[in-house]
């Protein structure tokens, strides 16, 4: 098959960013241009596009207040700068597979449909990845499209880890732990194994610090145990989301507080987290930037960063010891204070960071003594859906 001309556009609809990038359907994918969208629904929310080389196509602030508004706006720039010549498949990043979804499929009708029932599960995603596939639909007729499923990686975690105190028979429903981040994981874990060879398939430990965020316990590169469970709401303190809460709390919402199941949701995923505690924003740059004048914002990234700490000693005992911490995600490559607060106090897991190293974001952030090597890897989700997207395509479609 002719490649040279061929190219792949992944489309990850985060909570509250949109990321795209195109790529050459060589192996493996080669880059040719990324986009972000970032901060949506703010005022200042903002695009940028780099071409491989990572320099700046255009960097622009306006007010992008959904996903839809975004990816317009991306697709006119792509027109009026005639990119996208020779798209041959558009790649999306689906955050939940459910049960039945173990593998990136073609998306076709029948599969849409089921995807939507899976939207209760997973409403901080689902309906703006819907969304994205119907737009490039109508954009785009006969492209076809392929979903890569973020759940897919944990589908070999042990039943222990999966499984919910609950009676059996909720578990054959399909209530059990999924959880999530899982192309962002898999990228990880190709890296350590060219980064760190045989010490990838020992224990690791994987913190994805975001706006969603998460931890996931690894061995042999293979998913154990991860924070995020039956839906992303799960687990370390987030942007707006709260993570974990007493379930008896939930009830007492809504029984003495009189609170509806529909405001309960929205207070769990829109209006917790980061932003409910300091009151202000969910994002950790502005939080930081006010630290020393706002006791609110340092009392969000004091507990975002306590709940990090508690995972990290979690799973290193769920391991049974620990050889390498990653830090990925946004907050997780960029703010060099919140790696340094979750570390502290973890010497006796054997956790040293080099403040130099780690304030210049070095790929490796751990002292020359310390036994657990602390790396930074940034985190490359396209990537991995460029790589299915065009196994799929190549195999199904036979371009």
């Amino acid at each position: 098959m002719d490649t040279a001309n061929q190219c792949v556009l992944t489309i990850n609809t985060g909570s509250s960013s949109l990321k795209a990038a195109l790529y050459a359907m060589s192996e493996p994918p080669s880059l040719r241009l990324s986009a972000e969208v970032s901060r949506l629904g703010i005022h200042d929310s903002r695009m940028q596009i780099t071409d491989a080389s990572g320099a700046t196509l255009l960097d622009q602030r306006n007010q992008l207040l959904d996903h839809h508004a975004a990816l317009q706006a991306l697709f006119d720039w792509f027109a009026q700068h005639e990119t996208g010549q020779g798209l041959t498949a558009v790649g999306h990043r689906v955050v939940h597979g459910g049960q039945s979804y173990h593998a990136p499929q073609l998306v076709t009708p029948e599969l849409l449909a089921a995807l939507q029932t899976l939207t209760p599960l997973d409403p901080d995603h689902m309906p703006q990845a819907l969304k994205g596939i119907e737009f490039v639909k109508r954009r785009y007729p006969n492209l076809p499209q392929v979903v890569c499923f973020d759940t897919a990686f944990h589908r070999a975690m042990p039943t222990v880890a999966r499984t919910y105190a609950l009676p059996h028979s909720f578990y054959d429903e399909g209530i059990e732990r999924y959880g999530f981040h899982g192309l962002s994981y898999e990228y990880i874990v190709e890296q350590l194994r060219v980064l760190d060879g045989a010490a990838a398939e020992g224990r690791v430990i994987v913190a994805h610090l975001g706006n969603g965020a998460s931890m996931a316990a690894l061995r042999q590169g293979q998913s154990v145990d991860t924070s995020m469970g039956f839906t992303p709401s799960e687990g370390l303190v987030m942007g707006e989301r709260a993570g974990d809460v007493d379930s008896g709390l939930l009830l007492y919402l809504i029984e003495e507080k009189k609170m509806t199941p529909a405001a309960v949701k929205t207070l769990l995923n829109q209006q917790a987290g980061l932003l409910g505690v300091s009151g202000t924003s969910a994002d950790m740059r502005d939080l930081l930037a006010r630290e020393a004048t706002d006791p609110r914002a340092a009392e969000a990234i004091e507990l975002f960063c306590y709940r990090a700490k508690k995972y990290v000693g979690a799973y290193a005992a769920a391991l049974g010891g620990v050889e390498i911490l990653v830090f990925t995600g946004g907050i997780g490559e960029r703010a060099a204070a919140v790696r340094a607060r979750i570390c502290a106090g973890l010497e006796f897991l054997g956790i040293r960071l080099d403040a130099t190293r780690n304030q210049a974001h070095a790929p490796v952030i751990s002292s020359d003594d310390s036994r657990v090597k602390v790396r930074v890897i940034k985190a490359n989700e396209d990537l991995m859906i460029a790589r299915h997207t065009s196994a799929i395509i190549k195999r199904e479609i036979n371009v």
